[in-house]
């Protein structure tokens, strides 16, 4: 695929600027770059049309008219085909997702009935044009370390994104002058403050320490406590720590996150590691404190 780029690349460059020949060549290049659009595809068995043949003239005019502009700038020993073209495209799918256009799929997505084909395959579009857009906000940045702020925001985003899809037929296109990424913006910053909130509350999300650990047992234990509970953990003869785990996520057990947080690592590079927020990973954590009281009290 990459060698096909490259050879259309080559094509476009050999011609004269404004020639009829580099206008073909544009255009065999341009179609071939769409051919891995995330959007603006058509259903299973049916034409690309209304809306989203609007959509696909567009980004394909675009793109032509960037191309053209920078096309003989490129050079294969600076940056891959591939990585060059995707950006080219992403940045043409960005200037033309305004707000009419989103606004547009929206309303499309309203005109089919909940729980079928055409209305999953609306809000699918709908979804990634939101995404390819760069128009939703990165509210409340300064409330947390970048590392962190990137795992709750991207959690974040996929609820505001999944209630979008759940509630599209709420949104009232006609109500004032009611902007389409108005109404999902709003509900992104209602999120993140309650993932604020939810981190914040100290009864359920303070952070657990290596101390909890040691709680479990009898204070009356002898000082080797600490090497004792890591052994019972590490060897877990019966596996029943490590087959205590995040839901869908099996590597993501109670005994690799004890082992991580008593070889030292912080939360955030547990959270990092597994890329599991950390509201999630401290809820758990405790639950499992709680649930192996007796049994650590057992093996020690």
């Amino acid at each position: 695929m990459d060698e096909r780029l490259e050879q259309l690349i080559t094509e476009v460059q050999r011609y004269a600027p404004q020639s009829k020949e580099r206008q073909l060549a544009l255009i065999r290049l341009v179609d071939e770059i769409l051919r891995s659009r995330k959007i603006a595809r058509s259903p299973i068995g049916q034409p690309l049309s209304g809306v989203y043949r609007e959509l696909y003239e567009q980004v394909r005019q675009q793109l032509l008219r960037d191309i053209e502009r920078v096309i003989d700038n490129y050079k294969p020993t600076s940056i891959n085909a591939r990585m060059w073209v995707n950006t080219l495209r992403n940045q043409a799918f960005r200037t033309i997702l305004n707000d009419a256009q989103l606004k547009n799929l929206a309303i499309e997505a309203q005109r089919h009935s909940p729980h079928t084909e055409l209305r999953q395959y609306a809000l699918g579009e709908l979804i990634e044009a939101i995404r390819l857009s760069g128009k939703l906000i990165r509210p409340h940045r300064t409330r947390f370390s970048p590392q962190f702020y990137e795992l709750l925001y991207e959690e974040a985003v996929n609820k505001t994104l999944t209630y979008i899809c759940r509630k599209i037929d709420t949104y009232d296109p006609e109500r004032g002058e009611q902007k389409f990424m108005n109404w999902v913006n709003f509900r992104l910053d209602r999120v993140v403050v309650e993932a604020c909130r939810e981190f914040r509350e100290p009864n359920s999300m303070s952070l657990p320490s290596l101390a909890e650990l040691e709680e479990i047992v009898k204070p009356e234990e002898p000082p080797s406590l600490f090497e004792r509970v890591r052994e019972s953990l590490d060897e877990d003869a019966e596996n029943i720590f490590k087959n205590t785990h995040i839901r869908n996520r099996p590597d993501a057990n109670f005994s690799a996150i004890a082992l991580a947080r008593f070889s030292g690592k912080s939360w955030e590079d547990i959270s990092a590691e597994f890329q599991i927020p950390l509201p999630t990973l401290s809820r758990f954590f405790q639950r499992c404190c709680e649930k192996f009281r007796s049994k650590f009290r057992q093996y020690l």
